[in-house]
């Protein structure tokens, strides 16, 4: 007898963190594909009305809401589609990430909470679209074992790690020389270094590219967040420290280089709009049109490519030394940025300051190899009391 139909069944997704940029960008994409994708659940912090809405638009019955305000707010409702199961806190994140009829888990909250829902999915034998950084920053380890025990896949989602990962494919890894992440340089690239002192919040959060949420935009213009990337890079792709490098990139279109022994470079390029690597990573391995306009090669079209000035963005810096450094250092240095770039947007201290905080924390707190997740999670909250001790 001959097969129904010989169309390959949908991913079915869960989103976590569905109201972000990255959450907005990954709706269009389902949106456009619904042959390919369905939505089966839904979270986020606190924004109960968005996630209603986009309960309402995909048909999804499975939300989470961490926030407990919001949570009872959202029951109360009654906007949300009929028979929706609601789950709250950091349980509820786990449980989704579990959901017996999802394929692939896409984690895109915010900082450290994405680890344990993570974390879930992997042991629940979903495939991982991975958006927080932050994960592999603080537990890399154990995360990239935890997917190898699990035979899981793991598919970056931010926009470099995605690129890096298109280039090796097909690759041996022993073959590949370093790798080179580009960084817009963010809202001040083009700043002279005496205006820095006086940047407020809002200047900062003008980045010139991408439409982000407000940490991470403040993290590209500290080059926090490509500091980030290139410890995320050397888990994601078991690469050495000194074999991930950084250039700043002011069009954000060449999202990597590649660079192999032969002294070949292969580059990925695409407009500077996140749908790119979502789609690829939800869809991989097929390809299908995209959602946003590609690039166009009848207009003129210039790439500039500069050496990072790490005296000038010295969060660079501090972040290519914690990998050297290994052990907890990366941990801490997430954690004191995390808390010094929310002291930056409350506007109780200046851009200035955030490095010589993490700089401060890195010092004060002992770098050691945790032996496990609790150890991880112990070094990140002495690393955010420390930070906040010398914020003072």
């Amino acid at each position: 007898m001959a097969p129904l139909s010989g169309k390959p069944p949908k991913k079915r997704v869960v989103l976590l963190g569905a109201t972000g940029s990255i959450g907005e960008n990954t709706l269009r994409v389902i949106a456009a594909h619904p042959d390919k994708l369905e939505l089966v659940a839904i979270a986020a912090r606190g924004n109960w009305e968005k996630l209603a809405a986009t309960a309402r638009t995909f048909g999804v019955r499975h939300v989470g809401i961490f926030d407990d305000t919001a949570l009872a707010a959202a029951r109360a409702s009654g906007t949300f589609p009929a028979g929706t199961k609601f789950v709250g806190g950091l349980s509820g994140l786990v449980e989704l990430a579990q959901l017996p009829e999802a394929d692939i888990v896409l984690v895109a909250v915010v900082g450290t909470t994405g680890l344990e829902p993570a974390l879930a999915a992997i042991a629940a034998g979903k495939h991982l679209a991975l958006a927080s950084k932050e994960i592999l920053v603080l537990a890399g380890k154990f995360v990239m074992a935890a997917a190898k025990r699990h035979g899981v896949k793991l598919l970056p989602v931010d926009s470099e790690h995605n690129a890096v990962f298109q280039c090796l494919e097909g690759h041996p890894q022993s073959g590949v020389r370093r790798i080179v992440l580009t960084a817009s340089g963010g809202a001040f690239r083009d700043w002279p270094a005496e205006r820095l002192a006086h940047v407020t919040p809002a200047d900062a959060l003008k980045h010139p590219n991408w439409s982000m949420g407000p940490k991470i935009t403040v993290d590209s213009a500290t080059l926090a967040n490509k500091g980030l990337e290139l410890i995320e890079a050397q888990w994601l792709f078991g690469l050495r420290p000194e074999q991930c490098t950084a250039v700043l990139h002011p069009q954000s279109i060449v999202h990597c280089l590649v660079e192999f022994n032969d002294g070949a470079m292969l580059a990925q390029l695409s407009p500077p709009s996140m749908t790119f690597p979502i789609q690829h990573a939800l869809l991989h391995p097929t390809r299908a049109p995209g959602v946003d306009s590609t690039l166009d090669f009848t207009k003129l079209l210039g790439l500039e490519f500069r050496p990072v000035d790490e005296a000038r963005f010295p969060m660079l810096r501090l972040a290519r030394e914690t990998m050297r450094a290994g052990g907890a250092a990366p941990a801490v240095f997430n954690a004191a940025n995390e808390v010094a770039v929310a002291a930056f947007l409350d506007g109780r201290i200046p851009f200035l300051a955030i490095p010589r905080v993490v700089e401060h924390t890195l010092g004060a707190i002992k770098n050691i190899e945790p032996a496990d997740l609790t150890a991880v999670l112990s070094l990140d909250a002495e690393a955010r009391r420390a930070a906040m001790r010398h914020l003072g």
